[in-house]
């Protein structure tokens, strides 16, 4: 705080109203933005976790960041080559593993090509601008990733957003608006809620849109081969692009966008993150192509991934917990606002269980929650010291107080692919 002052002071005696205008903005944010009796720390940063402490904020769900084959792959390819060529991917020529990766994904998708980006962020802002103009239509769904909304902003075009997986209010705004991109996550990362692909087809069928669905919490832990849950539920052909943050499932840094070869021939070298920022290295390509072998071949940790999920999901419930009627790995405690997030928050710390903390603008204001994402991997010990936990700080979090709580769903579960 005193650094952050003693710049602001500076700049205030060099630049009048600018240094106003920052002043501003700086008190908003630790005025404001951070309450004062949180020390000055965000709402996100909690305490150290210790030695044995149960780690659930990771997106690693297969439990692949250090597998053996992945690690040695790397390591080979950076003894050999070392780091390689620090560029933009459109100075990328001929064949590497890089472009033996989007060959990969590609096929593992179903679809007639795919790109490898700096990141899913990336991914989304370079396919939206580049597919999209000023003035178009693109309906959102409310809860859609940040990354879809900036790429709409990124192109100019006009966002149009729909009810959270509401298949109705999407209908009735493409009646009124026209054809147009429909964006969604397939799985959301804030609720783990699962999107209705198949009526979002219809409906993008019925008005002459297209839909684009963003896989990153789907793609590698959905499917017999970890596909996604566009492919496994037999929509490949009724959905005209798919992106996907790589550092989920497959534990690494990039994106990925795959759909038809026409467009992404030209995606190349017209998506402003593609061009202006330097291309996942080799070595990196090289670890995603063995990640890939090994994500193909790991049917037996997806089944494990969805049986943790259900047990901890389902003593939850059982404790009084407002969970979303879900299959996926993602577990989402409601608790409101931000003073009820701090405290649910404090108390499974202390306990020694660290998830993740997900508030405004991550969520709507007063909507933050505790995310929980299950591995593979995690024991049935631990499962059980996470639900013991959780029985234990029922009252000091003040649980029935929570507004979710007092409208806990009890929808049935949503689609899932469940090939197995």
């Amino acid at each position: 705080m005193h650094g952050a002052n003693m710049g602001s002071d500076v700049f205030q005696s060099q630049a009048g109203h600018i240094a106003q205008y920052l002043k501003s903005r700086e008190d908003k944010y630790y005025c404001q933005r951070l309450d004062p009796s949180w020390k000055g720390e965000h709402l996100v940063k909690g305490r150290e976790p210790g030695r044995d402490a149960i780690i659930l904020s990771s997106n690693d769900y297969l439990s692949l960041s250090n597998h053996p084959q992945i690690v040695e792959a790397q390591v080979a390819e950076l003894r050999k080559h070392g780091r390689g060529v620090v560029m933009s991917d459109v100075f990328r020529t001929g064949s590497n593993p890089l472009a033996e990766f989007e060959r990969g994904m590609a096929e593992l998708m179903g679809t007639e090509d795919s790109v490898l980006c700096q990141s899913g962020w990336c991914a989304n802002v370079g396919l939206i601008q580049a597919i999209a103009e000023e003035g178009t239509p693109v309906y959102v769904d409310l809860f859609a990733h940040m990354s879809l909304w900036e790429g709409i902003r990124s192109a100019g075009a006009r966002a149009i957003p729909f009810r959270h997986n509401s298949a109705e209010s999407l209908e009735r705004l493409v009646e009124r608006h026209g054809p147009g991109y429909i964006l969604v996550d397939a799985v959301y990362s804030t609720s783990g809620e699962i999107a209705p692909l198949a009526k979002l087809c219809d409906v993008a069928e019925r008005g002459g849109c297209a839909l684009i669905v963003d896989e990153s919490h789907s793609l590698g832990v959905m499917g017999l081969r970890g596909e996604g849950l566009v492919a496994s539920l037999g929509l490949r052909d009724r959905v005209l692009f798919r992106t996907a943050s790589l550092s989920k499932a497959f534990c690494a840094r990039g994106g990925i966008v795959a759909g038809p070869q026409r467009t992404l021939k030209y995606f190349r070298y017209e998506a402003r993150p593609a061009i202006f920022s330097s291309a996942v290295l080799t070595h990196e390509g090289v670890a995603l192509c063995a990640t890939l072998d090994v994500i193909q071949a790991s049917q037996p940790a997806r089944l494990k991934l969805r049986e943790n999920s259900s047990a901890l999901r389902d003593g939850l419930d059982a404790l009084g917990y407002p969970v979303r009627p879900s299959q996926t790995q993602i577990i989402a405690l409601q608790s409101g606002d931000e003073w009820r997030t701090r405290i649910l928050r404090d108390a499974l710390e202390s306990r020694g269980v660290f998830g993740a903390v997900f508030c405004a603008p991550a969520t709507p204001r007063n909507k933050s929650l505790v995310r929980l994402s299950v591995h593979s991997a995690m024991a049935t010990e631990a499962l059980a010291r996470v639900l013991e936990v959780c029985a234990e700080i029922r009252g000091e979090v003040q649980l029935s107080d929570w507004p979710s709580a007092r409208r806990k769903p009890t929808a049935p579960a949503q689609e899932l692919a469940v090939a197995a």
